[in-house]
């Protein structure tokens, strides 16, 4: 009986004999954890009140929730590298279409920047070395050659694009270890560093691309040996928005939003003692969080406190030590997309868009780590698990979309979040993470229900 349910609601008629559906079927897309189907576009499925057996999804589209900014990576030094170097003009048009065109890609709609050298730069730079307390010999001559073009690239694809800028390090002769390794800033440094971060988004509205948000320091809890970073304590950053950066960006009238933290679930006291002053608060627009420790539940510690301000996820990278495809699939739906979602993301980004074949290139970090695709040295571009995870939601869920309600039902072993794009169209990811099929019901309040059956250990998008 299950499966001539699923039968009957997969047909182009509707489930109720004699009754015309009350709007157009509704479209689903599948990943699944054997690998077989990959944002794959399985049936449409018409509206019916059958399958009592279903876990219910009760979603709430008059409730507007957080605003979607967008989805996307980190578009690195070593990320533009290989697209520039690894591509053919052509090849890299094609993909960037397919990374960055609304309609006929996926959709991507969020880079996030290094000021400055990563880990995943040629070498360790910032845009005023040799210089002194004036920054007159300021420039972003390291990134015109590629990170500039691939941005400028996007961003005709995409004109609604946004552009985060992170630093991981000030410039070395701001810091205490006189290195853009290690050290902290100088004590009476701040109002350099700032200016210097002001010249970033100034330096990069003359080339044509807006910053929509600024960082201030990347990871600021962590202290690399190998690679650009720089410790920052909750109060240092504070102070330093108060006193300096705050001040300088309002009297420059930069409407760059500043976004603190950067850095793991696992420390929501970190942000939350800069917004618990109400002097430093007034000049932040957000918080960002990574993946690598903590659970994103802290991250609703911070909304709740502040909702005023929005949420980003800016930092997750997958690698060789994680590569099952089942695994990954399962724990990146259930994290990256419903974790931060739910919890009040507003924007939910990877780490490097592009690595090789080799994880590279580096520059003294993570040896092993994956970009969201490979773009290997003889042309062959590979779309890993962060493609499709990413795709499942930027495909679908549009510029000016915002979260809806939607009732969990984990007790059924599904989870699921739920979007309104502009248009009024809905979008509801639903995550099967059992080890069997699962029937499963969207109902919405004076709507017949679609009723459809997702694979075991599965990742489905239906929109309507």
């Amino acid at each position: 009986m299950r499966h001539l349910i699923f039968l009957l609601c997969f047909a182009i008629t509707a489930c109720v004999p004699g009754k015309k559906p009350d709007r157009k079927p509704a479209q689903i897309w599948l990943t699944t954890g054997d690998g077989s189907k990959k944002l794959e576009k399985i049936a449409e499925v018409n509206w019916t009140g059958s399958e009592p057996n279903a876990a219910v999804i009760v979603i709430g589209p008059t409730v507007r929730l957080q605003p979607v900014l967008g989805f996307g990576a980190a578009m690195t030094g070593s990320s533009a590298q290989v697209l520039t170097q690894n591509l053919t003009p052509a090849a890299r048009s094609a993909l960037m279409r397919e990374l960055f065109d609304e309609k006929n890609g996926i959709g991507l709609s969020y880079l996030r920047m290094t000021i400055g050298a990563s880990d995943f730069s040629s070498h360790d730079y910032s845009y005023c070395d040799g210089c002194d307390e004036s920054l007159q010999n300021f420039t972003l001559k390291e990134d015109l050659s590629e990170v500039i073009p691939r941005l400028k690239e996007a961003l005709a694809i995409n004109p609604n694009l946004k552009i985060m800028g992170t630093p991981w390090s000030a410039p070395a002769f701001l810091k205490t270890s006189g290195s853009m390794e290690r050290g902290k800033l100088k004590p009476g440094s701040e109002a350099v560093f700032a200016r210097y971060l002001l010249k970033y988004v100034q330096a990069m509205q003359r080339e044509g691309l807006p910053v929509s948000t600024l960082t201030i320091q990347n990871e600021p809890q962590h202290e690399p040996e190998t690679y650009p970073g720089m410790l920052m304590a909750a109060e240092e950053q504070r102070d330093f928005i108060k006193n300096h950066l705050g001040p300088l960006f309002q009297q420059e009238k930069i409407e760059t939003g500043i976004v603190v933290y950067d850095h793991n679930w696992d420390h929501p006291e970190y942000p939350l003692t800069i917004l618990d002053d109400p002097e430093a608060a007034k000049f932040v627009h957000g918080t960002a969080f990574h993946c690598y420790g903590g659970d994103p539940a802290n991250i609703a510690k911070v909304g709740l406190a502040h909702p005023d301000k929005l949420l980003y996820f800016t930092e997750c990278s997958g690698g060789e030590w994680a590569t099952n495809w089942r695994d990954n699939l399962l724990w990146n739906t259930q994290n990256i997309l419903l974790g931060n979602l739910r919890n009040g993301c507003s924007a939910v980004l990877f780490w490097n868009l592009a690595l090789d074949e080799n994880h590279g290139p580096k520059n003294g970090g993570c040896d092993n780590c994956r970009g969201v695709v490979t773009v290997r040295s003889d042309g062959t571009v590979e779309r890993n698990i962060e493609y499709y995870v990413l795709a499942h939601l930027s495909r679908f869920v549009k510029n000016g979309a915002y979260r809806i309600p939607s009732q969990e039902v984990t007790s059924s072993g599904l989870g699921n979040v739920a979007f309104k794009n502009p248009d009024g169209s809905r979008v509801v990811l639903v995550l099967n993470s059992n080890d069997s099929p699962q029937m499963a019901k969207i109902q919405e309040e004076r709507m017949q229900p679609v009723v459809f059956e997702l694979p075991a250990k599965s990742v489905a998008t239906v929109v309507w």
